[in-house]
């Protein structure tokens, strides 16, 4: 009995030193006037007692005369102290989450810095990178090996900020991390200095660009750095940094020639690598992977197969898309996440069309449409936690809504129209998206109405019902049952493939047998034969 009471405390234990928690969802009054200019993060890490403790600076403007600050910051922290514009603040840290600064008297509009000293046990990630926080792991040698994800949890897993997708530190980030001397840590942005005292080493890494919380994070390990010079598309020299433990230095070249060639073909399509002032980053984790911007996390453990007769690694290739799909074209809220997981999975597929050709690509999307799920929409509103919003149609079949569209616009608008997306300031950096800023971007450039589509296959989980029906001898009626509008739709008759425009009319075709509706595989259908 009593070795049965103790296995259940330590799994209390556990339980109560991780997470789950969700990002997002609907934005707090008290946040939406606080705009969010800079992060600073300072900490001391101790894998050996795996805490933090240290502060974090947060600059912000506030858009109203406000009698609070609301902060989100996990509970398991402990907030020693705050200081508002140098003074110290009382405050509030609840059960729920929230950081409540309050003063004296309200707090004025204008520009605010706080401070927050605070420390403790982060919690643990369950299953990371899906269910995040901390990974305290060991490589093969027993050096401590840290890693921190949380997509779906918020940073405030381990620093206090505003935890919303809807609004980014325009003016970037630093992180100012102390381990161990010996190890070394890895961040975003560029590497700002190193020192050393009292036998531990002071990485500072900063960047100036925005950047999502989720990606305010770092990695420690006994890393060597591997390196390759890397020209963009646009003539800019940027260095490619691979963070890579000690024992798998030696493939750290060869996997930095594969993404060398993976940032060419996704140069083509998205335009220039989006963070060409500071670097191409990479670095070993113990965990799968994850898009943290400029420092993408790695953990596929150099297992590879062949594209087009090279080796491929479709977990860099993935991860390293979100550099434009995710930190460059950013959504404002969670429930629009399908645009950077679809529209990055849409770049896996463009990677095989670069190195295999159309067939090929085609072949993929065909499987891909044959793997949809349709259990629920891909958009499910507009105001969605990170929890509700994640299921994997938005890989998926927000990859196929991609090549759909492509067949339905052509490619002289669709290739153009996407560059600009991933391009244009309107839709990158500061400014974020929603699903109905790409739908009116598309029907603009095309010249027609696509909102009909956009709601059709992204807010529905119906398939295009086609109707063929055979009314007389070598003659059939096609027509659309479930699609208010019309539809370009390739026609396999006598042997040839003939391209119409459906609606629910329908049209009449004259054939030696049953017509083969959409031979190639564009729609997500269901075809009805009478």
């Amino acid at each position: 009995m009593r070795i049965i009471t103790v296995f259940i405390l330590l799994i209390a234990v556990e339980v109560a030193s991780a997470q789950n928690l969700r990002s997002g969802g609907a934005l707090k009054p008290e946040q939406a006037i606080m705009d969010i200019r800079h992060y600073t993060v300072a900490l001391e890490v101790d894998p050996v007692q795996q805490s933090i403790k240290g502060y974090t600076e947060i600059d912000l403007k506030l858009s109203t005369v406000s009698p609070v600050l609301l902060l989100d910051l996990w509970h398991g922290l402990t907030v020693e102290k705050v200081w508002v514009n140098g003074k110290v603040n009382p405050f509030v840290h609840s059960e729920n989450d929230l950081l409540t600064i309050t003063g004296n008297k309200p707090f004025e509009v204008g520009k605010i810095k706080v401070k927050v000293a605070y420390g403790g046990k982060p919690g643990v990630a369950v299953r990371p990178p899906w269910t995040g926080g901390f990974q305290w792991s060991k490589d093969e040698h027993g050096n401590p090996w840290v890693a921190i994800t949380c997509q779906s949890e918020g940073a405030k897993i381990y620093f206090p900020c505003k935890d919303h997708p809807s609004d980014e530190p325009n003016e970037g980030a630093d992180l100012i991390i102390t381990v161990p001397r010996g190890l070394v840590v890895a961040g975003p942005g560029l590497l700002v200095k190193k020192s050393e005292a009292k036998g531990k080493s002071i990485f500072h890494w900063k960047t100036n660009y925005t950047i999502s919380n989720y990606c305010i994070v770092f990695n420690i390990g006994n890393y060597k750095v591997v390196t390759r010079p890397y020209t963009t598309v646009l003539g800019n020299k940027v260095p490619m940094e691979f963070y890579v433990l000690d024992e798998h230095a030696n493939k750290g070249a060869h996997l930095l020639e594969m993404m060398e060639r993976t940032c060419h073909i996704l140069e083509k399509y998205f335009g220039e690598y989006p963070w060409a002032k500071e670097k191409i980053g990479l670095v070993e984790t113990p965990h799968l992977g994850m898009e943290h911007q400029s420092m993408i996390a790695y953990g596929n453990k150099f297992n590879y197969t062949k594209v087009g007769g090279e080796d491929f690694d479709w977990l860099l290739n993935h991860e390293f898309g979100h550099e434009w799909w995710a930190n460059k074209v950013t959504n404002k809220d969670w429930a629009h996440m399908w645009i950077q997981e679809g529209i990055c999975s849409f770049g896996d597929a463009l990677y095989v069309r670069e190195m295999e050709g159309e067939e090929a690509y085609l072949k993929r999307m065909r499987q891909t449409g044959r793997n949809t799920q349709n259990v629920k929409p891909i958009v499910q509103g507009e105001v969605v936690d990170s929890d509700d919003t994640y299921h994997g149609d938005i890989y998926g079949k927000g990859a196929f809504f991609m090549h759909t569209l492509r067949f339905v616009i052509g490619d002289s608008i669709f290739f153009p129209t996407l560059k600009k997306l991933s391009t244009d300031p309107r839709y990158t950096y500061d400014n974020l998206v929603t699903t109905d800023d790409v739908e009116k971007l598309f029907s603009a450039d095309s010249h027609r109405d696509l909102k009909p589509l956009f709601d059709f296959y992204l807010r529905t989980i119906l398939k295009l019902e086609m109707d063929v029906k055979q009314v007389e001898d070598k003659k059939y009626v096609i027509r659309l049952l479930n699609f208010d509008g019309a539809l370009p739709v390739e026609v396999l008759v006598n042997g040839k493939i003939i391209r119409y425009t459906i609606d629910k009319g329908g049209v009449t075709i004259v054939a030696d047998s049953l017509p083969q509706v959409d031979p190639t595989g564009y729609y997500l259908k269901k075809v009805i034969v009478e």
